[in-house]
C-alpha cells in the first residue's frame, strides 16, 4: 500500500473561469484530429458521388482506373461488402444512405455510387475524378415550395408531429386582433471546421475506427450492426473534434473506410471535401410556415396556430420540428401545432443546432412582434402578458422559468427604455436605424451515462466517462464538476473522454451532453469520496469508483425544463444599396449552473454569431435542372465572417432548480434560438418594412422598399 497527502480541500471550482485544459495542446498543434493520426501501411479512400438526382447506375468502368498509378481498389454495387439496415439505432431507424454501394439506384445528387482507394489521397482522389459511371436518368422533383399538395403527416419524430388544445377557430374569430402570416427560412448547411474524417483498421480482429464524431457509442453501435459484428469487437475513438453541430453522428463515409479496411486489410482512411460535406453529412431542412395569433387588443393571446412544413428525402424521413416552440413559449386558450413533410429527390436532412427551434423561432418571434405593432404594445411588455404559468400545452411544471428575468436584465443592459417604437425615423446619413428583440429557448434534456473515477497513489485524480468534446469545453466542465465533487483543485483532475471502450454515455447533442456527463461524474466523485473517508491509504493501482446514471435519470420527475433566453440587436440598413450592418446584440439568458463562465460565454456567443448569419447570410439553392446544390462550397454558401460581426455580449440570470439533483442545462443550442428573429424586427424598426424571408438580403430589401413606396 502507497500512503499519500490528501489534496487541499476547497470550493468554488464550479462557477469560475478555467481555461480549457487541452487548450495548450490545439494552438500548438500537439492535439491530433481524426484526419492527422499517423497509421502504417495507410491507404486513402475516395467517394465517387452521383452526378444525377435520380436513376440507376448503367457501369462502372473500374478497369481504366484500377490501371491507374497507386491505385488499389475500386469498390460499387456489384463488388463491395454488404451490410444490413434492418435494426434500430439510439435516434431511431437508420437512414438507408448508410448502405453505400448495395444497389444500382440513385436517389439524389450526391449519392455514393463508388469508392476508390490508393496509397495517396491524391492517387485515389485523380483516380475518382477519372471513373467513368454511366447512368440511366430518371425525371427528379427537387422544388420545395409552400403549399405542395403531396404533403403528408410525418410519424412522430423527437417530438410530437402535431398537438392541439382548445378551439383554433373559434378564438381566432372572438380575437379582436389577428395576425396571419408566412415566413419561410431557406436550405441551411453546418459547415464544420474540422471536415468530417474517419481512419478504419483491423487490430487482431477487432475493429478500430479513429473518427471525427458526437458519440464514440454511436457510431460503434452502428457499424457493429451494419456490418454484423459482435458489439465488444467494434471500438470508435474520437479524442479531439472540430465542431459537430449536429452532423457528426455516422455518416457514409465512416462506413467505407470499414468497407475499404476489410477488402485490403490494411487502414484505410476517408477525409471529406468541404463540396462532399454539402451531399453527405445532412442539412437543415428549408421551411414554410404559417403562423397565426389571435388576442385581445391588449395583446393576451386567445390563439395560437404554428403550421410547420419541411422536406425529407425519399429514402429516409427526417423532420425539422419548426412549429414546437411555441407550445413551451407562450399561453394561449387555444394552441394548435403541426408539421407536414415533402418527399423530394434530395439527401436527407438532419439535426443542426437548436433543431427546429432555430428556424421556428424566426417566424414565431417575428410574428409575436407583429402582433405587438398591431396591438400598439412594447414587445417585451406583450412576451410578459402571455408567461404561462406552467407548460402551456403539456400542463407540467416548470423546473425553472426565469424567461422574464432575462429580458429585465437585458432591457437594462440594451437601453431599451429610450426607444422609440415608432418605425423608420432614426436616421444617420443614409443608415436607418431599428432595434428589435426575441425569446430564446431550448429543452433541457438528460440521457443515462456511466463514469469511472481514480484516485491515484500520487494525489491526483483520473476521470474516464465516454464524452465528446465538440468544441463546446466538455473536458474543462467536467474536470471542474469532479473537482467541486471532490474538493480539491482542477489541476489534480485528469479526464479522458472520446473512446467507446469508456463504457455506454450520451451523445454530445441536443444541449444533454454536459448535463448527462455531469451527473454521472458527481455520482462516481461521491462514491469516491466515501471510500476515501474510510482511510487505509491508496495502493499502487489506485482506487476507483463507478457510476451509472440510468436509474437515476428514471426517476426524475416529469417536468417542463428548459433553458431560456432574450436577445436584442440593433441594425443600420443602408437606403441606397439595401445592406444591412447588425452594429451590436445583446444575449441575456437562465441556463441554470453556468460550470465555466468562459467557454459558456463562448458557446452564446457563437450562437448568436450564427443567428446572425442565418438572418442575412446563410442559402443554399439547388438547380431545378441537375437537382444539384449551386455553389457547394464556402464561395458560393455565404455565412458571417470577421467584418459581419460586431460587438456581442452574453450575459445570464440565476436560475436555481432546487430540485434538480444536478443543476445544469444544456447551452449550446438556445443561443441561436431568436437572433434572427430579433435582427429581422430590428430591421422592421429602422425600415418599416417586415420581412418574412430569410435571409433578409439587399435585393429582397430594396424590393420590399419599394413595393411600400408604390403602395
Amino acid at each position: 500500500m502507497t500512503t499519500t497527502t490528501r489534496a487541499t480541500p476547497m470550493s468554488g471550482a464550479v462557477g469560475t473561469a478555467h481555461i480549457r485544459v487541452e487548450g495548450r495542446d490545439k494552438v500548438t498543434g500537439a492535439a491530433r484530429y481524426a484526419g492527422e493520426i499517423p497509421f502504417d501501411e495507410l491507404a486513402h479512400g475516395w467517394l465517387v458521388l452521383s452526378t444525377i438526382a435520380r436513376g440507376r447506375i448503367r457501369s462502372v468502368e473500374a478497369d481504366p482506373v484500377l490501371a491507374m498509378p497507386g491505385v488499389l481498389a475500386v469498390l460499387h454495387h456489384q463488388n463491395a461488402p454488404r451490410v444490413t439496415t434492418d435494426y434500430m439505432s439510439i435516434v431511431g431507424p437508420p437512414d438507408p444512405a448508410l448502405a453505400i454501394l448495395q444497389h444500382d439506384q440513385v436517389p439524389y445528387a450526391g449519392w455514393p455510387v463508388a469508392l476508390v482507394v490508393a496509397e495517396t489521397s491524391e492517387q485515389a482522389r485523380e483516380a475518382a475524378e477519372a471513373l467513368v459511371i454511366e447512368y440511366d436518368e430518371e425525371p427528379h422533383d427537387v422544388a420545395f415550395f409552400a403549399g405542395r399538395p403531396d404533403v403528408y403527416t410525418p410519424a412522430d419524430s423527437v417530438v410530437p408531429t402535431d398537438e392541439v388544445k382548445g378551439d383554433v377557430e373559434a378564438e381566432l374569430a372572438a380575437s379582436a386582433v389577428v395576425v396571419d402570416a408566412e415566413y419561410t427560412t431557406p436550405e441551411e448547411y453546418h459547415s464544420t471546421l474540422e471536415p468530417h474524417a474517419a481512419t478504419a483498421h483491423w487490430d487482431g480482429g477487432r475493429l478500430d475506427v479513429v473518427d471525427s464524431n458526437q458519440s464514440t457509442m454511436w457510431v460503434a453501435g452502428e457499424l457493429a450492426q451494419l456490418f454484423s459484428l459482435d458489439p465488444a469487437s467494434v471500438r470508435v475513438r474520437s479524442e479531439h473534434v472540430g465542431g459537430g453541430f449536429g452532423s457528426k453522428g455516422v455518416r457514409p463515409h465512416q462506413v467505407a473506410a470499414v468497407m475499404a479496411a476489410t477488402v485490403l486489410q490494411r487502414p484505410v482512411r476517408m477525409v471529406l471535401t468541404r463540396r462532399q460535406m454539402f451531399s453527405l453529412v445532412g442539412y437543415r431542412s428549408p421551411t414554410a410556415q404559417r403562423i397565426r395569433l389571435g388576442a385581445d387588443s391588449d395583446g393576451r393571446l386567445r390563439a395560437l396556430d404554428h403550421q410547420a412544413q419541411a422536406l425529407t428525402s425519399t429514402v429516409h424521413e427526417f423532420l425539422e420540428p419548426s412549429a414546437a416552440v411555441g407550445r413551451v413559449l407562450y399561453d394561449a386558450d387555444a394552441h394548435h401545432t403541426t408539421h407536414r413533410l415533402v418527399r423530394l429527390d434530395v439527401p436527407t436532412p438532419t439535426f443542426m443546432r437548436a433543431p427546429g427551434a432555430a428556424s421556428g423561432s424566426f417566424a414565431l418571434e417575428s410574428a409575436l412582434d407583429e402582433l405587438a405593432e398591431k396591438c400598439g404594445v412594447d414587445p417585451i411588455a406583450l412576451r410578459a402578458r402571455n408567461e404561462p404559468e406552467v407548460g402551456p400545452v403539456s400542463g407540467l411544471p416548470f423546473s425553472s422559468r426565469n424567461l422574464l428575468a432575462c429580458f429585465e436584465d437585458g432591457t437594462r443592459r440594451f437601453g431599451w427604455a429610450e426607444r422609440d417604437p415608432r418605425p423608420g425615423l432614426r436616421r444617420e446619413g443614409r443608415w436607418l436605424l431599428g432595434t428589435g428583440t426575441a425569446a430564446a429557448t431550448h429543452s433541457s434534456g438528460v440521457g443515462p451515462s456511466t463514469a469511472a473515477m481514480t484516485a491515484e497513489a500520487d494525489g491526483t485524480f483520473t476521470v474516464r466517462i465516454n464524452a465528446t468534446d465538440i468544441g463546446t469545453g466538455a473536458r474543462t466542465a467536467l474536470a471542474l464538476v469532479a473537482a467541486e465533487a471532490l474538493a480539491v483543485e482542477p489541476g489534480l483532475v485528469r479526464v479522458h473522454i472520446g473512446d467507446s471502450d469508456l463504457g455506454p454515455a450520451m451523445f454530445a447533442g441536443g444541449s444533454m451532453g454536459t448535463r448527462s456527463w455531469a451527473w454521472a461524474v458527481m455520482l462516481a466523485a461521491r462514491e469516491l469520496r466515501e471510500r476515501l473517508a474510510l482511510g487505509g491509504g491508496i495502493p499502487p493501482e489506485g482506487i476507483t469508483a463507478r457510476s451509472d446514471t440510468s436509474e437515476a435519470v428514471g426517476a426524475l420527475a416529469q417536468k417542463e425544463r428548459h433553458s431560456f433566453g432574450a436577445q436584442f440587436a440593433e441594425v443600420a440598413v443602408d437606403v441606397t444599396s439595401g445592406e444591412v450592418r447588425v452594429r451590436r446584440m445583446l444575449g441575456v439568458f437562465a441556463a441554470g449552473q453556468i460550470i465555466n463562465p468562459l467557454t459558456a460565454r463562448s458557446q452564446f456567443i457563437g450562437g448568436m454569431i450564427w443567428g446572425l448569419s442565418m438572418a442575412l447570410h446563410e442559402e443554399a439553392f439547388r438547380d431545378p435542372a441537375s437537382g444539384a446544390l449551386v455553389g457547394a462550397d464556402f464561395a458560393g454558401y455565404h455565412f458571417a465572417a470577421n467584418a459581419d460581426v460586431p460587438l456581442i455580449e452574453a450575459h445570464w440570470v440565476d436560475d436555481p432548480d432546487p430540485d434538480d439533483p444536478v443543476g445544469i442545462m444544456g447551452i449550446g443550442e438556445v443561443g441561436i434560438v431568436g437572433a434572427a428573429a430579433a435582427i429581422a424586427n430590428a430591421v422592421w424598426h429602422a425600415t418599416g418594412v417586415r420581412h418574412r424571408q430569410l435571409p433578409i438580403r439587399p435585393d429582397r430589401l430594396l424590393l420590399a422598399a419599394q413595393g411600400v413606396r408604390s403602395a
